[in-house]
């Protein structure tokens, strides 16, 4: 889960940190949850700025959660993004870019954890080749990560890849660290193009497919995109209902009228597809 979330997050919506009326903007965007961005969408010279006006905006719980990616870890500007941000009461979490190592994110925690115990929650962002090869120990490094994801316009030039299937070793890479994790599906990176509508649709689709759940967005027009490919269709809920009411008569596993087979991964299956589809109810 994310935050103070009840349930699975769907739509993730970037707003940079210097930019106060985007955010409040973002805020009622409908977004899931609101991401504030430190790093790469505020330019040097205006971090500062960002980090008080982030920390002016968190001093209170706003309706919808929000996390704050700080910048890198060993940038001149990540030690007093954690020091103003952890502590305030609308921060539901951390998106920790370019991790490479388990040891960085088990020091964010280590060094944000609240005194009366418990931790803020992490979210690494693996953004190398090298981060993607460490992606289990990281995603099992400590308790307090949450979530794992990609950075893929960096990893794309770290790797230096031109087609977009170069990427799809990666992203099946991410989805199962997660899973050995026991963390949450990982979300997809963000789709550049904000105008590419049927590009971001079919981008989404690609993506559930190999395990994602959700997606990143950078402009609101992208989010009921994402929340159609990745909510569950009318077909996959009556299909889910049927599973959960046939495992209800004849617990174990079963054959369904119609030659279908059910077992406990079936069943399990069918209670995230309704999960995912009361998550607005």
């Amino acid at each position: 889960m994310t935050g103070n979330l009840a349930f699975p997050p769907l739509t993730w919506l970037y707003a940079p940190g210097d930019r106060p009326e985007v955010v409040g903007k973002a805020l009622v965007s409908g977004a899931d949850v609101v991401l504030i961005d430190l790093e790469d969408a505020v330019a040097p010279d205006r971090k500062g700025y960002a980090r008080a006006a982030t920390a002016e905006r968190l001093a209170e719980r706003p309706a919808v959660p929000v996390h704050v990616r700080v910048n890198a870890l060993d940038s001149p500007w990540a030690e007093a993004d954690l020091a103003a941000l952890t502590t305030l009461p609308g921060l539901a979490g951390l998106r920790l870019p370019k991790v490479t190592s388990p040891s960085e994110v088990v020091r964010v925690a280590e060094g944000t954890a609240p005194a009366e115990g418990g931790a803020i929650a992490l979210y690494a962002l693996l953004e190398t080749a090298l981060g993607v090869e460490r992606a289990f120990a990281i995603a099992a490094a400590h308790p307090a990560v949450r979530g794992i994801a990609l950075g893929e316009a960096d990893l794309r030039a770290d790797l230096g890849v031109r087609e977009d299937a170069g990427l799809d070793w990666s992203r099946a890479r991410v989805v199962v660290a997660a899973r050995a994790a026991a963390l949450p599906p990982p979300s997809q990176s963000v789709y550049p193009d904000t105008r590419d509508i049927e590009g971001l649709a079919a981008s989404c689709a690609h993506g559930r497919a190999l395990g994602f759940l959700g997606r990143a967005a950078i402009h609101p027009r992208q989010l009921p995109v994402i929340e159609r490919a990745y909510a569950p269709t009318a077909g996959e809920i009556s299909r889910a209902e049927e599973i959960l009411k046939a495992a209800a008569r004849e617990p174990g596993a079963q054959a369904l009228p119609d030659g279908r087979f059910i077992d406990t991964a079936v069943v399990r299956e069918a209670q995230r597809t309704l999960s995912l589809a009361r998550r607005r109810c």
